[in-house]
């Protein structure tokens, strides 16, 4: 390059930098954890799916799959690793680590179990178990760098936090926070129930979907200790008897959808990241028009490239596809297929975008869907797995 036009160029990056602001520093900063994360996951090369199970039947524990990328097909690898209903599995950021929230029946004390991932033989290596500080533990979640995971204790309505030790496995419980109140539905909201936690993308707040009393507490984080302390505001309302279950945040950082059980409703919500409030703006179902029949909405999940998200229905077994408005997050419906079973408790979109597993919990099947990264529809692939009762899906 001659001399002359070098000069040129550094004149033209030197406007160019002059032209980003503050406020898009503070905001690259704001989510650079959480999009270190994405960015690990979008670029690795995915070879294997874990699946957790309840474990009342024939299912032993968690169970392994080598994964095709490529053609979206699975082959199993058998049992991962025993151990009691496994109902939800968290990687670590890294992929090194897996958790899995060992869910017992009624009032019995839960726990959570720490797992290293062979990849050699594609099993799961013990670390240690912890209680998991409460009854019914059916969520749980690391922070964006490894150093916390959050537990949702269902039966009890409570949340624990722990500190990840070096090596992967778990302290005792750091924080044990137990919520209190009740909803408008006396069949489903007497006493809280904790359903879902949940990392802001800036990793400063912990957001914990309450079925029981309709609301999502934001507690914020101590990522050195785990430590939890309630913000201010404490906590977003939903709308009353609508059951929030589950929730994602959208890839930017502004906004976050919540899905709702009982009402099979999502609320669309902004995230104000300086405070930790969340106020909503769209609230859209689910469901076809006029269906009468009972259901239960389950899972919420955003596509890798941040334009298509995808909610499962219980009950009217399907999966439910939106597009994202990228200048405001609203949604706007693409499509509802069936997702090729019964109860689909579960679902991953793989990181690729082009592949979208479901765990059918009580056909017991787990369903590939294609998925069009173009268009963010899906449809059959044909292929199916037997399991029995799997109730969670985990790309590694």
């Amino acid at each position: 390059m001659r001399e002359g036009s070098r000069r040129r160029l550094a004149r033209v990056t030197l406007n160019h930098m002059k032209k980003v602001t503050r406020r898009h520093c503070i905001l690259g900063l704001a989510v650079a954890p959480f999009a270190s994360r994405l960015l690990w996951s979008s670029n690795m090369q995915v070879n294997r799916i874990f699946i957790g199970t309840y474990t009342a039947k024939s299912s032993r524990g968690i169970y392994g799959y080598r994964w095709n990328p490529h053609t979206g097909e699975m082959l199993s690898i058998g049992l991962a690793a025993p151990t009691p209903n496994p109902s939800f599995l968290a990687l670590s950021p890294t992929h090194t680590h897996l958790y899995a929230a060992n869910e017992q029946p009624g009032s019995t004390p839960g726990s959570v179990s720490a797992f290293t991932a062979d990849p050699s033989s594609g099993k799961l290596l013990a670390r240690n178990v912890v209680p998991s500080g409460g009854s019914g533990p059916c969520n749980l979640t690391t922070d964006h760098i490894g150093g916390s995971l959050f537990v949702a204790n269902y039966d009890s309505g409570s949340v624990a936090s722990f500190r990840i030790l070096p090596g992967g496995s778990l302290s005792a419980p750091v924080s044990n926070i137990f919520f209190h109140g009740h909803s408008v539905n006396p069949a489903r909201q007497q006493t809280p129930h904790a359903h879902c936690t949940t990392i802001s993308p800036d990793n400063r707040y912990l957001l914990v979907n309450d079925l029981g009393t309709d609301r999502i507490h934001v507690y914020r984080f101590d990522p050195t200790t785990a430590e939890l302390t309630p913000n201010d505001p404490p906590f977003y309302s939903a709308i009353p008897g609508s059951g929030p279950r589950n929730l994602t945040f959208h890839p930017n950082g502004k906004w976050a959808y919540s899905i709702n059980e009982m009402a099979s409703t999502l609320e669309c919500l902004n995230w104000d990241a300086t405070t930790g409030a969340l106020t909503r703006f769209q609230v859209i179902s689910t469901l076809p028009e006029k269906f009468k029949k009972p259901t239960a909405a389950a899972t919420v999940a955003i596509h890798p490239n941040r334009r298509f998200l995808y909610a499962s229905n219980r009950g009217d077994n399907s999966i439910t596809a939106f597009s994202v408005d990228p200048a405001n997050g609203h949604l706007a419906l693409l499509q509802r297929i069936s997702c090729e079973g019964k109860t689909p408790r579960h679902f991953a979109v793989a990181p690729d975008g082009r592949w979208l597993v479901v765990a059918n919990q009580d056909s017991a099947n787990i369903v590939i869907l294609k998925c069009d990264p173009q268009t963010g529809r899906l449809a059959s692939t044909g292929r199916q797995y037997p399991l029995d009762s799997p109730v969670c899906v985990a790309f590694e």
